[in-house]
């Protein structure tokens, strides 16, 4: 179909017809025709649709799209952009307001040229597929040097039997982590990054964090590690004939540095090279192989068989299948020396970005290539025709008549007998080149070794750069981007490699890597032990995200891989091991700390929800306790940086204590509202976490405010976890704010208690609105930086020209950015530097004082548990607890005793207690002035007018002060004038002031007098808490 550009293009004499495509083909509504004559394509007489329409596909013809790869990408996919799939507001909406949006220029669907670009991106990538990518990389880097020179002493030790059983263990553990790295690998896209993005992706970043670092710094030092492997047989070789450079050891120096710079040159010029160069080593490789098997069939000479070597024979077989340990070896030691030599699995899988179809290719090639490799280890194993000891002597023949040991070797005609005391030097106890002697041509197993080591030396040169770089794209590390520049059509880490060389280097100098080795293997231990965990844990987690391709697995057997690497790590090295467990952890608790700003939807977030859902469910059958009674706030704080100080005291008595929710209501039509509510849930959300308060944020939108919190008092929370606590700032601008405000403040305390909430009511003299303060701050914020085209300070005629076209700047014009703090504090101090003062009141820590409690009315307990909670908390806690409460003045002691009584069977401590006798007494004058010239402007006086004006009045205006009711409530109106009195005489120094709020009968109070109440009780005082309970008891004194 075409564009809306496309339409816009097209020549006026044809406007109808354009009008007819955009309306019929891109914004096609089915109920939409015109009476006019069939066309050619049409289906039936009313059809006004042309024959073009019906030739395009479903889908392409509606503006409801078909369901499409692009719009599941993520934002950044490195194999196509993303497109953007119409909302459902534009499919939902009037088509009118739709076809005025598009003509406005506003997008709606994703633009199709996104394949096309998906296309001109792939063009120069080199991929790979699973053999030359996954398969030849895992048999290379699996088959090592241990094959050659290691794999007949271990025979040797364990025997044949042992030794099968040794290979087999390692492949268990291999294997299995090669179902759960298939498993990962096919729930979803793979990128770059290995082993690292498998982990990090399922268990998210602390543990991807963790493991990619030190799996890089592994794989950079296995260079080292294989390329001083090298270079020791080059050495040997040399050594042999008598031509060293230096000495050993600075030979191995010399080669190890020349060699290590040609795998760079390799690696540095392109993973085709790469690729080219590991398909020859492999075949270098297969060759030894097959020369060894070639040999054993070869009839053998007098030399051979003086070094222990006699063919195939059943005598031979039989004697080498039991275990002979010698030197203090043991089962597991034999085991630990093995199993270097089944690791490499994850080469291919740490090119994951390389290949073209990773969810296929690292299945196929990673278990193929631990098939084929175990194949040829237990081949050799039962291969191994070598008798244990041998003396090389071709004159250590037996002579008719002459004892022997009985062994088979005396069966064959040779005495070795001598070799049970003293050394000998042959044998597959003794000499490490077994192979070499067995095989047709001893040349091709030294090409063996060569190729062995070379190639995973080439194959963890080119892993370590790559996870490293997919690990620094991500950013879980501060200050290691540098690193994630790719360069040339592959992406190459130029500067990986460069690191990659620079630590093999240093490696390869020192050339002891007796110590690092074992920690290394941990490392990969390590990474597997991971793997498994990670397949297991999204399993676990049901997440219905986790739908791995590859069936293949079991969740409780990647457990026991799990459990296996662990163990493994111990047998091979514990204190290595150690180390190991020591360093993940430091990461950890790093990457933890850091906080990364990263959401991969790993099993660890689909693992919070599933133990938070277990866990609310598990509530809902757990009957309500006084003792487990705890504070569940529903906050009016609105947009929670707008009151601040509101949500700070708030979060005082819930924090790590019970339930905090910020709620907002938005009013007026819902369209209007609905779209500005869902774009500032994240975002208020998100300055919740990163101003460290354990809250959650509500929205919702109402037709007026005392609507909006009634949904909010009803719908919030989740099973037992519910609002019992309503906490709402305040209202300081109730004389001057609309009748219906009011009204609506006062009818959401009605609301509360009828939906049986406690009620707290803060106020502090400032008030809790800083939201014009926070506009003044982010106008500064964008006009406090110049202008790009402000001119320096030395033209003035520039100077005044640039003031003309920013006039805004005028006052800004000398601001460096050394003076940008004090220039806000001054312009935020011209609105109310005492109101954003007053906002972080709460977030000091307060100093010795007092918290006095006017607990007048017993509410159940909820007004002496909120301080006492607040004298638990670190900011608080200098502050000593007062009682206030009424009493009569002939029983001031025994008042004192019972209410100490009362407290202590509460386990509350407190300073002081005081009965104060003379509340119910008349205030004073003036006070009492106060208050009617307060109410004056909201009273009826009715009294004063005739019946029928009277009535009209009481209809028109219901929330006015009747006489009748001034008269009715004189004495409790008497009484809140009063304490105003009494808490001017005794709280005015008092840290914080709690009282117990006094409660208005429906019906019976208006809303103004009700807030005269209210503002002549906390008026001229400390920040105070106005508390009422729901009357069902908050506190015991039963254990």
């Amino acid at each position: 179909h075409r564009s809306v550009t496309e339409v816009c293009s097209i020549p006026e004499d044809v406007n109808e017809q354009c009008t007819k495509c955009v309306l019929g083909s891109k914004y096609h509504d089915n109920n939409e025709t015109t009476q006019e004559d069939k066309t050619e394509g049409s289906l039936h007489p009313y059809d006004t649709h042309s024959k073009m329409y019906y030739l395009q596909t479903f889908g392409h013809n509606t503006m409801d799209p078909v369901p499409k790869i692009d719009y599941y990408r993520n934002t950044g996919s490195v194999s196509g952009n993303k497109l953007n799939r119409p909302s459902l507001l534009e499919i939902h909406e009037q088509l009118a307001k739709v076809m005025e949006r598009v003509a406005n220029g506003e997008s709606t669907a994703g633009d199709e040229t996104a394949a096309s670009k998906e296309e001109e991106n792939k063009t120069g990538f080199v991929k790979f597929g699973w053999v030359k990518g996954v398969l030849v990389r895992c048999m290379l880097n699996i088959w090592g040097v241990m094959l050659f020179i290691r794999l007949s002493w271990i025979v040797g030790q364990a025997g044949i039997g042992l030794g099968v059983i040794i290979i087999l263990l390692a492949t268990m553990v291999t294997s299995i982590t090669g179902l759960s790295t298939s498993a990962i690998a096919t729930n979803g896209f793979v990128r770059g990054g290995g082993a690292y993005y498998l982990i990090s992706r399922s268990l998210g970043p602390e543990f991807g964090g963790s493991i990619g670092l030190i799996f890089a710094f592994a794989n950079a030092v296995a260079v080292a590690m294989y390329v001083v492997g090298f270079a020791e047989t080059v050495v040997e070789l040399l050594k042999e004939s008598d031509t060293l450079m230096v000495d050993e050891f600075n030979d191995i120096r010399i080669i190890g540095t020349i060699t290590v710079v040609c795998l760079l040159g390799i690696s540095v010029a392109g993973m085709e090279w790469e690729a080219k160069a590991q398909v020859i080593l492999l075949i270098v490789l297969l060759v030894a192989i097959a020369n060894f098997f070639i040999g054993t069939v070869i009839p053998t000479n007098t030399e051979k068989k003086a070094r222990g070597f006699f063919n195939y024979q059943a005598s031979i077989f039989a004697e080498n299948f039991g275990p002979d340990f010698r030197s203090g070896e043991g089962f597991f030691s034999v085991f630990a020396i093995f199993f270097p030599a089944a690791t490499g699995i994850l080469a291919g899988a740490n090119i994951s970005g390389d290949l073209k179809d990773p969810q296929s290719a690292i299945p196929q090639g990673t278990m193929l290539a631990i098939l084929i490799t175990t194949i040829a280890y237990i081949a050799v194993a039962i291969s191994s025709c070598v008798v244990r000891d041998a003396t090389g002597n071709v004159n250590d023949t037996i002579v008719p008549g002459m004892s022997c040991n009985g062994s088979s070797a005396c069966g064959l005609g040779y005495d070795f007998s001598r070799c049970a005391s003293q050394p000998c030097d042959y044998g597959l106890m003794n000499n490490f080149q077994v192979m070499s002697m067995v095989s047709g041509f001893g040349p091709l197993i030294t090409a063996g070794i060569f190729s062995a080591t070379l190639s995973s030396a080439l194959a963890s040169l080119v892993s370590a750069p790559k996870v490293f770089q997919a690990l620094c794209k991500d950013n879980v590390y501060k200050g290691l981007e540098f690193f994630a520049k790719g360069y040339g059509k592959n992406n190459e880490p130029i500067r990986g490699y460069v690191l990659t060389f620079v630590i093999a280097m240093a490696f390869i100098l020192i050339a002891e890597l007796n110590t690092i080795a074992p920690i290394i293997s941990n490392f990969f231990l390590a990474s597997y032990a991971l793997i498994n965990f990670s397949c297991f844990h999204a399993s676990y987690a049901k997440s219905p995200g986790w739908r791995p391709a590859f069936r293949y697995y079991n969740m409780w057997v990647s457990l026991f891989g799990a459990l296996l690497c662990c163990g493994v790590m111990f047998v091979i090295n514990w204190w290595a091991a150690l180390i190991t467990y020591a360093i993940e952890f430091f990461l950890y608790i790093y990457v933890t700390y850091k906080k990364p700003e990263v959401n991969w939807g790993s099993s660890t977030q689909a693992l919070y929800f599933v133990n938070a859902l277990d866990s609310a469910l598990a509530l809902t059958t757990v009957e309500d306790h006084v003792k487990n009674f705890r504070p569940q706030c529903l906050a009016l704080t609105g947009a929670p940086m707008v009151r601040p100080a509101l949500l700070d005291i708030t979060h005082t008595f819930t924090k790590n204590n019970g339930l905090c929710i910020c709620c907002e209501v938005y009013m007026g039509p819902r369209k209007l509202c609905v779209k500005e509510m869902n774009s500032g849930m994240e975002k208020k959300q998100a300055w919740l976490t990163k101003n460290k308060r354990k809250a959650f944020y509500a929205a919702v939108a109402a037709d007026s405010f005392r609507d909006g919190v009634k949904s909010l008092l009803q719908a919030s929370g989740l099973g037992r976890m519910k609002p019992n606590t309503l906490v709402m700032g305040f209202k300081k601008d109730w004389r001057s704010a609309p009748a219906t405000q009011v009204e609506n403040y006062v009818g959401i305390i009605h609301d509360a208690f009828d939906f049986e909430l406690g009620v707290i009511i803060v106020r502090i003299s400032q008030g809790f609105d800083i939201s014009q303060v926070l506009q003044v701050q982010e106008i500064m914020s964008e006009t406090v930086h110049f202008p790009e085209a402000f001119p320096p300070f030395g033209s003035l005629k520039l100077l005044i020209a640039s003031l003309i076209r920013h006039p805004s700047t005028f006052f800004f014009f000398l601001i460096t950015e050394s003076t940008i703090n004090t220039m806000q504090s001054m312009h935020v101090g011209e609105f109310n530097q005492r109101l954003l003062e007053a906002s972080t009141q709460f977030k000091k820590k307060q100093g010795k004082g007092t918290i006095d409690i006017w607990w007048l009315f017993d509410d159940g307990g909820l007004t002496i548990l909120i301080p006492y909670i607040l004298t638990i908390r670190k900011k608080w806690k200098n502050c000593k607890l007062r009682i206030f409460t009424g009493g009569k003045v002939n029983r001031i002691e025994e008042e004192k005793l019972v209410m100490a009584s009362l407290l202590s069977k509460f386990r509350i401590k407190f300073a002081d207690i005081n009965i104060i006798c003379d509340i119910n007494i008349k205030p004073n004058k003036e006070s009492w002035k106060f208050f009617e010239e307060m109410i004056e402007p909201y009273r009826l006086h009715e009294s004063c007018k005739d019946i029928t004006t009277a009535e009209k009045l009481k209809r028109e205006t219901p929330w006015k002060i009747t006489d009748a009711e001034l008269e009715a409530f004189k004495e409790k109106s008497y009484r809140q004038v009063r304490l105003n009195e009494l808490l001017q005489e005794h709280s005015r120094a008092a840290n914080l002031i709690v009282l117990s709020l006094p409660v208005a009968r429906k019906g019976a109070v208006s809303d103004y007098l009700y807030m005269a109440w209210l503002e002549i009780l906390s008026k001229n005082l400390p920040p105070i808490l106005m508390v009422r309970g729901n009357h069902k008891n908050v506190l015991t004194f039963y254990s």
